[in-house]
Formats: structure tokens, C-alpha cells, sequence
């Protein structure tokens, strides 16, 4: 049977903002293609076999709160495509050198009285927070608009504008407090005295409390393949092995989505963008990379603090000031002697990703955009730190330096796995200059539907769902 030629919409790439898009528009009626370059969909969410039979490794994103929470993806009812959320006794562990660990549980008392002097103060930053989650979650997973709570937003609005430093110090005096923020709010690949970095803080703090911090069973793949399930029963069309340089490979549609980067549509596109967009979309900024390493083990990661091994995430970087040394020091284009790490360890709770008795464990820190630096033997002094033996348990490990994941995922630009810089500026407040809004390219009918629009980073699809009803508010 011949390929059909002409749809209402065509998406270029399979990733959770891709597939979302790719959805939103199938459920309004349209006819959908779907153009993923690899052989197989997924982008940021696919689980391989990297270091030995049977173990099964997240190749990018692992743990998705933001996920767990997404509007698009709960209103899709994804537990019917066979998307099943594992979540640990505690969303997150952070050790530190006494021996102890600081856990992120999902009862706001029971973190707050592991903090100390400061337990009262992390009740007061976190509960209106977690009251308000289900009424500030769609003004923030959105971009720059009026918000339809606007009280709830502006209580959050008053601390995330602000830094990691500025939020700590402000709030606690202690070093256990002290250190959960700094870890928190390492997430946002910015130095922890850059403005907005404490968003990241306030928000992953809070889903730890309002809805967990969940794995995927069997693995993050499991996210993209209900996804295309979801797209498949709504009639639309994928599409693998199909790698797009240029416009002219597209079949005829009213519609084109790209869940790229703002520097590849602009190769993609060529001489129709005009000079004006093509200046403005190359202009975007691009952030630190990621050194990533999976390793095959014989047995857990035998953890001085106990209660790490209650949590699938866990913060490895010590106190607040090592963690804002490290991600300054990257900030500087320089590398850590001491990298902040963050690891996860999906077999402890989801029996799928490794053989009977073995083990994985995923981990990355943040170096320069485009580091060669082999960070491997860094990142397990970390570990090693916090768990002595855990070099004895590995069977076999796993490398991927920004080269490698930009190989892997060519949005992952210098090894950039959020799409360019998180900060305000970039994500929310240039964007919304655009005249057809901050999904809108320049050319009639052609959106960006990547991380690198607002909401931003994470696998929550937000970006592809508000790229895909700005596209169809305009045809």
C-alpha cells in the first residue's frame, strides 16, 4: 500500500513533547504523523541493555515527578497503556558525612522533624505548597500567561523568582535544611546563585509531598511506548528511521511540530526562515552538559546511611557549600574536584531492570557544555564516599560523555539534556515577545514544541501539549 502524502499535522520527534503534541492533535480530529529519526521512539525515556545481559538501564531520564504530575499525561489515563509508577518509601535520600542521611518523605512532618531546628520553617515554606499543588500545577506547567489561580501563584512566584543561595539562607540555619535545598535546587543546571534556581527547589520539593517521585516499571521506556499506544488508538501514524534535515522530506500538512531545539530548526528549515527569526532562534542559549555512567552490580550499594536505601533517588554531594562549589565551578566552564551526583538505584524497587540478587545504578553530574573530561573515576569517589565498598559490587559499568548523549539524542546539544538554559529570561520571558506566542517559529503553520519552550526541562509533555492548541488556535 503506498504512503499516504498529506495529513492535517506532521511531528518531527518521539519524545514525551512529541508524542504529546502528536496526541493533542489526533484527539481534535487531525490526522497525525509521527517522524522519529531512530529506530525506536522515545527521546529522553528509552531503557536499554548498556552494560550486561538482563540489566536494564534508563539511557536518559529515570525518575519523573514532574511526570507523576503532568496534566497531559493523567488526563490520558496512561495505567491503560500499561504505564505502571513505582515509588519508594522516601522520593529522595541525601547522606552526609556523619553518616546520616536527610529523606524526602511524602509527609511534610516527617521530613521536616529529620531538619532539626529547622523543621518548623520547612513546614512553613512547603505546606501552602503542597495544599495548593492540584491549583498550581497548570499555571506553572505552562508558559507566561495570567494566572487562573493567582493567589497560589503569586505565594510561589515570592520565593521561586529567587536563588538557591537566597532561599536557604533565608529560611534555615541548619545544615541538614540547608543541604535538601542545595540538592533540590541543583537540578536546574544553574549555580545556586542564579535567579530562578530556587523554582526548581519549591517544585520538586513539593511533588516529593503531593505525588512522589516515581520510576517507570520495567523501565522509562514504558513512558514513550503508552504514549505511542495512546496515539495508535486515537489514529495516528508512526513513523521510525526517519532522520529529517530538511523540509522538503515532509509530506503536505497544515501543521509541522518539532520537538527540537531552536539551533536545529534552523538547519532543518534553511533560507524560508527568515533572517530575523533564524538570528533570533540561534541566539538561544545553551547550558551545562552531563557526565553519565550506569553500572551492572552484584549486590546494593551498601550505603553507610541506611535510610538511603529507602529512597530510588539519592543526592550525593555533602553540604550546601560543596554542592554550590560544584555547580559554580561548572558555571566557571571548570570541572569539580567533587561533583555533585545524582544517582538512582531503580532495581532496589522495580525487580524488572536487573537478574535475580544483581543490581543497577544510574548516575550523572554536570560538567561544562561539551567537556571530553572522563568524570567516571570523580563521580564514584563520590559514591564511594557515602558507601564504602561500592566499587566491589561492580560487574560491569557504562560511560556517556556530552558527546555521547548528543550522538544518542541530537537535542542534547554539548551534552545539554534540558534544551538550553532554564533560567526565566529564556524559557518564559523572551519566548512571550513573539508575536504568535513563544511556540511560533516565524513560518506560517511550523512550531517548536521542545524543552526548550516553556514549561521547559522534564519528561511531562506540557511543552508539546501548549505547542500543540497554539497550533490548532491558529489554523
Amino acid at each position: 500500500m503506498a504512503q499516504r502524502t498529506e495529513y492535517d499535522a506532521v511531528v518531527v520527534g518521539s519524545g514525551p513533547n512529541g508524542l504529546a503534541a502528536s496526541i493533542t492533535l489526533a484527539k481534535a480530529g487531525c490526522s497525525v504523523l509521527l517522524l522519529e529519526s531512530k529506530e525506536t521512539i522515545g527521546g529522553g525515556t528509552r531503557t536499554m541493555e548498556l552494560t550486561l545481559p538482563g540489566f536494564m538501564h534508563d539511557v536518559c531520564s529515570a525518575i519523573h515527578p514532574i511526570g507523576a504530575a503532568s496534566p497531559v499525561f493523567r488526563s490520558l489515563n496512561l495505567t491503560n497503556h500499561e504505564l505502571d509508577w513505582v515509588y519508594s518509601p522516601a522520593a529522595l535520600a541525601h547522606p552526609l558525612d556523619d553518616g546520616t542521611a536527610i529523606t524526602l518523605e511524602r509527609s511534610i512532618n516527617d521530613t521536616a522533624e529529620s531538619l532539626g531546628t529547622d523543621s518548623r520553617s520547612y513546614i512553613k515554606l512547603m505546606n501552602p505548597l503542597v495544599q495548593n499543588w492540584e491549583r498550581l500545577v497548570t499555571d506553572l506547567l505552562g508558559p507566561l500567561r495570567l494566572p487562573k489561580n493567582p493567589i497560589p501563584f503569586m505565594n510561589f512566584s515570592r520565593n521561586a523568582l529567587r536563588s538557591v543561595n537566597s532561599l536557604a539562607r533565608s529560611h534555615f540555619k541548619g545544615e541538614r535544611a540547608q543541604a535538601l535545598i542545595a540538592g533540590l535546587g541543583a537540578h536546574s543546571l544553574m549555580t545556586l546563585d542564579s535567579r530562578f534556581s530556587a523554582s526548581f527547589t519549591l517544585i520538586l520539593g513539593s511533588l516529593g509531598h503531593a505525588v512522589g517521585w516515581p520510576l517507570a516499571s520495567g523501565g522509562s521506556q514504558k513512558i514513550a511506548d503508552a504514549l505511542a499506544s495512546c496515539l495508535s488508538a486515537l489514529g495516528g501514524s508512526i513513523r521510525t528511521n526517519q532522520l529529517i534535515v530538511s523540509l522538503d522530506q515532509l509530506p503536505r500538512a497544515r501543521i509541522l511540530l518539532f520537538d527540537v531545539t531552536p539551533k536545529q530548526l534552523t538547519e532543518i528549515t534553511g533560507p524560508p526562515l527568515n533572517e530575523k527569526h533564524a538570528k533570533r532562534l540561534r541566539a538561544h542559549r545553551y547550558g551545562p552538559g552531563v557526565f553519565k555512567v550506569d553500572w551492572a552490580l552484584s549486590d546494593p550499594i551498601p550505603w553507610k546511611a541506611g535510610d538511603c536505601a529507602r529512597a530510588a533517588t539519592v543526592h550525593i554531594g555533602g553540604t550546601f557549600d560543596e554542592i554550590a562549589d560544584s555547580e559554580g565551578a561548572i558555571g566557571k566552564g571548570d570541572l569539580p574536584d567533587k561533583p555533585f551526583v545524582i544517582l538512582a538505584q531503580q532495581s532496589l524497587f522495580d525487580s524488572t531492570r536487573a537478574p535475580v540478587g544483581k543490581h543497577t545504578a544510574w548516575g550523572y553530574c554536570h560538567v561544562p557544555n561539551g567537556s571530553t573530561f572522563d568524570m567516571t573515576e570523580r563521580i564514584e569517589s563520590q559514591i564511594e564516599r557515602f558507601a564504602p565498598g561500592f566499587l566491589d559490587c561492580v560487574l560491569a559499568r557504562n560511560t556517556m560523555s556530552p558527546a555521547d548523549l548528543e550522538e544518542y539524542n541530537p537535542n542534547y546539544l554539548g551534552g545539554d539534556i534540558a534544551g538550553g538554559v532554564q533560567n526565566f529570561g529564556q524559557i518564559f520571558v523572551k519566548p512571550a515577545l513573539r508575536r504568535r506566542g513563544p511556540y511560533s517559529t516565524g513560518l506560517k503553520g511550523l512550531y517548536l514544541c521542545s524543552s526548550s519552550t516553556p514549561p521547559g526541562g522534564g519528561v511531562h509533555g506540557m511543552c508539546g501539549y501548549h505547542a500543540a492548541l497554539a497550533a490548532l488556535r491558529q489554523i
